[in-house]
């Protein structure tokens, strides 16, 4: 017993214990809010969606469950720091609840510790690696997506009740390999809970909350449905009004929905002498990434021109003098490829498409190839090129020629009863204004109207609606 206090009664005594212990460890548990945040492991495997074709000459798909497996794991993403998108969020997962009871909550670390006592069932997130504490938690760098860790991963923890500061956490850590620049890549690892349990994703927020969901996915080629809400700035991906929030988990559920697969882009790390996978500093090769909109290798600080040598199936195309150069996927061609002077193409196109930045030479313009092609690109000049996926920093390419970034289209196929690659978008009802009188037979995925609606293609200098 401390000094001074001989003559402490027993009932204060328990009271400064009780104020002791707390105040150096309090389990996970004592908190109401906390005791609803639950672990992602502890969920069931994810149930692979049914997809077949759509009928006569449509580039849709077909989206349904089999009847006794609905989906029971629902990824909710929100456009951060934004009180009526939090808000929908909210009542979008208490109407999921109330309608689907059986459903689970999945929420991004900082987003469930936020909202976790505004919803009276439990939700579920990503534990922290071993060595951070307590859970959950928000990263200050990066507050979407957990930090990369240096902490070894175990093995899953199989614990139904909610996470202590004292369990034995297991986690699968991003991805902590770097590419020159020692920059540490952030997307989720080839093992990544995301990967194993999540049935489908909703998003709320506008194209920038699409590309990060995509990006959770991004080593991975079964991505889960994606619906999304159009609650942002930029709504050109978004398929969904919110008003029809109810219509929309409807069709997903049970009614059956119609399927865009948005091919995506994957790129590499490889060695130009032997066409190998770089490896990182423990000898393992690099895992390959999936770009949603483009894949952009630009000069980052440096404010010369650089030489970028381009090869398409390892012959030598041109050497581009220039400030970059984008290659986009058809879904990334109304994005900076397009602001670069791109054209714009069909989502249902399988192609890749080259856009210079800025080029030297007028004689340089957009290039679209087959989306099998093998484009290449090496930087001869003794610079360092900055290489970003979907807008976030992946890295940079050294100049001494010695390695290259490989990029090709993402092959779509079925593999075992499951469609492999891409990204299956739930399609809405359209958008834009496209009348019969236009030339609308029945416009099924609302590419037209969106050009229209949202691009406003081709209107007049200040033309309203």
């Amino acid at each position: 017993m401390p000094a001074g206090c001989t003559a402490m009664s027993s009932r204060s005594l328990r009271i400064y214990l009780t104020h002791r212990l707390s105040s150096s460890y309090r389990p996970f548990s004592s908190s109401q809010s906390r005791r609803k945040i639950l672990s992602i492991y502890d969920l069931p495997d994810r149930v692979p969606p049914q997809y077949s074709s759509g009928s006569g000459e449509s580039k849709l798909l077909n989206l349904s469950w089999r009847r006794s497996e609905l989906p029971r794991n629902v990824l909710l993403i929100k456009k951060p720091e934004v009180k009526s998108v939090k808000a929908a969020l909210i009542e979008f997962a208490t109407y999921i609840k109330a309608t689907y009871p059986n459903t689970n909550i999945i929420l991004e670390p900082s987003v469930a510790s936020s909202i976790a006592s505004s919803l009276p069932f439990p939700i579920y997130t990503l534990p922290p690696p071993p060595t951070r504490s307590p859970f959950p938690y928000t990263i200050e760098t990066f507050p979407r997506t957990p930090q990369a860790s240096s902490s070894t991963a175990t093995s899953s923890p199989s614990s139904t009740s909610p996470i202590s500061p004292t369990s034995t956490l297991s986690y699968n850590p991003v991805i902590t390999d770097t590419l020159p620049g020692n920059e540490l890549h952030d997307l989720p690892s080839p093992n990544h809970p995301y990967h194993r349990k999540v049935d489908f994703v909703v998003t709320f927020g506008g194209d920038g909350t699409i590309l990060h969901a995509a990006s959770l996915f991004a080593t991975t080629g079964f991505v889960p449905p994606l619906l999304a809400f159009s609650m942002g700035t930029l709504g050109f991906l978004g398929e969904w009004k919110w008003r029809d929030h109810e219509a929309a988990l409807h069709a997903v559920m049970e009614k059956g929905c119609k399927i865009l697969r948005r091919g995506r882009l994957k790129v590499g790390l490889y060695n130009v002498k032997d066409s190998t996978r770089s490896v990182d500093e423990n000898g393992d090769p690099r895992t390959s990434w999936h770009a949603m909109n483009e894949v952009v290798l630009h000069r980052g600080l440096q404010a010369h021109l650089v030489n970028l040598s381009v090869y398409i199936n390892r012959r030598l195309l041109t050497m581009a003098v220039a400030d970059g150069l984008i290659l986009s996927t058809p879904t990334g061609s109304t994005a900076y490829s397009l602001s670069s002077g791109g054209p714009v193409l069909h989502p249902s196109v399988n192609a890749l498409l080259l856009t210079p930045i800025c080029p030297r030479s007028l004689s340089f313009r957009p290039l679209v190839v087959p989306h099998d092609e093998d484009v290449a690109l090496r930087v001869g000049d003794g610079k360092m090129l900055e290489v970003s996926v979907d807008g976030r920093r992946w890295g940079a390419l050294d100049g001494g020629g010695e390695t290259e970034v490989r990029v090709r289209g993402e092959v779509l196929q079925a593999e075992e009863g499951d469609w492999k690659g891409g990204i299956p978008c739930v399609k809405g009802p359209g958008k834009g204004k496209v009348t019969h009188e236009e030339g609308d037979d029945g416009e099924e995925d609302g590419w037209v109207g969106g050009l229209k609606g949202v691009l406003k293609f081709n209107y007049a200098f200040g033309e309203e609606d």
